[in-house]
Formats: structure tokens, sequence, C-alpha cells
């Protein structure tokens, strides 16, 4: 029996920044594309009028992209409503359940700090506002293996884990899905996707930006929680799972598991952490910050398909470039017929998944050049992804939970067993190291690549 479509969305938070920034635009566009025609209940501490509401998410849109459809901003503004209170008093979610009148399948979305998740999860339960309800967690969700499983605990008294979507904005991503769908659309990939023909693979996930006055949450997270343990892990997923059994949402999300499941648990020579110049010197920062704005690990996957195949993923602050990149790089040929395609003139034959800030798939293979010689060079068959009007992530996510897909969520058991992976390392591992804003990091991330290894640096529209 398909999902019932939830018939209200509670917008816990609706007075702070992922609502005004990410969540607004988000339920505009659902609305201007007819997705969207339920009640939006806000809550939030502040004693805002309706009226002052209404500028907040007029103003949110403006600066997101613009007004280009007043009607459906009207529409949107006629859809929401307003509770405010504090979380830990019933009477508040006792004014929900009044806004709520008719709805009997409302979407609860979570848009607050990771610290207040048990309160209003614990809240709805004892309003009995959970009942064929759905939740929708914003992640961290936990930030460690232990910190998880009470998270999960928690949830699972209000709420059965098929109504809780843990959403991660990257899942959302048209580039991060066009992956799944290449990996198992595409019969020629099959043959040689494993440890036979692929010889290594790096994700690289960089920004040209600081913190952004974000000390005071940096400091508490750092970028192995922050990117690498959720958003890098989820590409890595894609990439290496099973095929599943069927296109279930289910069925997705246990094959994503089991790749987590197999990850052999980091040790502190598989990471390298770095910190940029002048870190310490940011607002709400420690003088002696040994939180990591940077950091490069080395993966292993102990299962039959990837068995010894170094997987490197990297992310940090202040790099040279704004860009997400994969690179699947296969092994050379068995034998060199041909002198220029010895290993060590260039890379071997690669695949390439740019994710942004361009979307596009590249396969490498040498060409020769023209004359009498065997002489060639690597090109790139380079295809283009990006489109106009594609759905933005958070629209994509929220109208999947609200009519209950889950494909793009994280289920309990993958979310546990990917804090499994990095729990040995949270506080056994290195110091930082300084590098150099608009770098790629410290040059202490070469120590974990294997010999003959390096690393693959995005450039801007990287086309050959």
């Amino acid at each position: 029996m398909a999902p019932s479509q939830s018939d209200a969305l509670v917008l816990f938070g609706v007075t702070g920044d992922l609502a005004h920034k990410m969540t607004f635009p988000a339920l505009y566009a659902m609305v201007k594309h007819g997705a969207l025609k339920v009640p939006v209940i806000g809550v939030a501490f502040p004693k805002w009028s309706l009226e002052r509401l209404h500028k907040r998410v007029t103003d949110s849109i403006e600066r997101s992209g613009g007004i280009d459809d007043k009607q459906a901003l009207h529409t949107l503004l006629s859809l929401f409503r307003y509770v405010s209170g504090d979380y830990k008093d019933p009477a508040t979610f006792t004014a929900i359940k009044k806004e709520l009148g008719n709805a009997r399948r409302p979407a609860h979305y979570l848009a607050i700090p990771p610290s207040l998740f048990e309160t209003v999860i614990k809240g709805l339960g004892e309003a009995g506002l959970a009942q064929h309800a759905r939740v929708i967690v914003e992640k961290p969700f936990g930030r460690d293996l232990a910190s998880a499983r009470e998270l999960n605990r928690v949830a699972h008294t209000v709420f059965p884990e098929d109504s809780i979507f843990r959403i991660d904005h990257f899942l959302g991503k048209e580039a991060i899905m066009n992956i799944l769908y290449f990996r198992f659309a595409n019969s020629f990939l099959e043959p040689i996707w494993n440890r036979n023909y692929v010889a290594s693979i790096q994700v690289t996930l960089s920004e040209t930006f600081g913190v952004k006055g974000r000390g005071a949450f940096y400091e508490t997270a750092g970028c192995l929680r922050d990117v690498i343990q959720n958003h890098l892990f989820q590409v890595v997923a894609l990439l290496a799972m099973e095929p599943p059994a069927t296109r279930d949402f289910g069925a997705v999300q246990t094959e994503k598991a089991k790749v987590f499941q197999a990850m052999r648990p980091l040790k502190s020579s598989d990471i390298v952490r770095g910190q940029y110049d002048g870190y310490r010197k940011e607002k709400d920062v420690a003088k002696n910050s040994d939180v990591e704005t940077f950091c490069a690990l080395r993966l292993f996957i102990d299962s039959w398909r990837w068995q010894g195949v170094p997987w490197y993923l990297r992310s940090g602050k202040y790099l040279a470039e704004n860009a997400t990149e994969v690179l699947v790089e296969l092994k050379p040929s068995p034998q060199n017929l041909f002198a220029d395609s010895e290993p060590s003139t260039g890379r071997a034959n690669y695949l390439r998944f740019r994710i942004s800030p361009d979307s596009a798939i590249a396969l490498a293979a040498r060409v020769k050049v023209a004359g009498k010689d065997f002489i060639g060079d690597q090109r790139e068959l380079y295809l283009s992804e990006q489109r106009p009007g594609q759905e933005s992530p958070y629209e994509r996510l929220l109208g999947d939970a609200m009519r209950g897909d889950g494909a793009l969520f994280t289920r309990e058991d993958a979310v546990e067993a990917a804090w499994a992976v990095v729990d040995p390392v949270l506080k056994n591992h290195p110091r930082t190291r300084i590098y150099k804003r608009r770098s790629w990091g410290p040059k202490e991330a070469d120590t974990i690549l294997a010999a003959g290894d390096r690393w693959h640096n995005p450039k801007p529209e990287e086309k050959s």
C-alpha cells in the first residue's frame, strides 16, 4: 500500500536561520509546482505576529532569487499559521494541536538545534501528535555513536522507523541522485566496477571560504563530523553499494547500510587533520583550538567487491576551489604496447563525477594524435548535466518526506554503522596541521596515499 500524503507541515524553528535560508524558498517552489497545498504551522519561542512571520517569509524569498510568481507567494503566506511557545511547555503542543484542526497526518519538521530534538519529540508523543504523523530531523543526527544510539532510542519511543526522516540536504542534489542512476542504468559499468579494475576512488569537497562567523558551531563539530561522516560517506555508499533487489526505497537503504557495516573502523594513521591559518582568530574560537577545518582520510570497505581498494576522502575550508568531485581511477592496462601510455606519464583511465558547482560526468580515455607515430594523449568524454529549473535539495526532500518516500533519507542502522567507523578517531587522532588559505590543505595529507597515488585537485569547469 502506498504511503499516505501528509496533510499538514509543522515547522519547528520557523524564525531561525535554516528556515530563512533554505526552508521558505523550498516551500515557495513547492507551491509554484502544485506540491504544497496543506497548512504550515510555524512554531518558535519569539512572540511574533503572523504579519511579522509573513514579512520574514517574503524577505527570504526575495533574497533567495526574487519573487517571480506573486500568486504563489500569496498562496504560501495564506497557508501559514504561527504558534509561539517554549518547547518544554505542554501548552505549546496543545496550541499546535488546535492549529492543526482536522489534520490527522502531519509532518513535523525539526529545523532546530540538535540539543532540542529529544525535548520536541517527547512533547509530540505526550500531546498525541505522533500518531499517523512523520518527523523530519535535520542533521547532525548525534555527534558520536553513543549519542546517535540514544537519539534513535528516544525517537523510537514515539515514532516507528518508517516515520522518521533524517534529512541531509546533500542527498537531495540532482548530481548525487545521478550517481545512483548512472551506476545501475548502464550495463557497461558493472563488469569493471570492482577491485579487479578499480585502483582507487577519491571524493573531494572543497570550499574557498572559512567558517563565516560560525566559530562556536565549528568548535563543537569540526570537518570530520560536519562533512565527511555524513555527506561524503553518503556518496561512498552510493558508489559502493550492491544493486538493490527492487527500486523500493527500503531495498536501497538496506544496501547502503551494508556498505557502512563493511567499512573498516578508522585508525589514527588513516587520518590527517588540518586547520587553516587564522582560524584561531575567528570569533568564538578557542585560542589554542585543535578543531580541524580540513580532514583527509583513507578508508577501506571489506566486501567481496571492494576488498583492498583504497577510498580517499577529503574536505576543508579555505581550499583552492569551490567544488565537489569524485574520481574513480581504473587500473592501467596489463601490457603497455605504447611507451606514452605508461602510468608514469599520467593517470590511467578514470571516471569523474562532478557534483558542484556544476554537474557533469566525464570518462577519460587515451586517443592517438594524428601522425605516423603511436603517440596520444588522454581526453575526456564530457557530459554536462546542468539543467535549469531543477528542484532544489530542500524542495525535493521535504516533498519526499511528506509523501512518505524515504529513498533519499538515512535509516537507523546506517546512521549507527557510519558513526561506528569514525568513532575510534573522534578523540584518538593526530593534532591538526596549519595550512595556508587557498591551498589544498596540509602537505601531510599525501602521507595517507598509497605509493603511486596522488590527489585529484578539481578545477573550474574542467573539460578536455
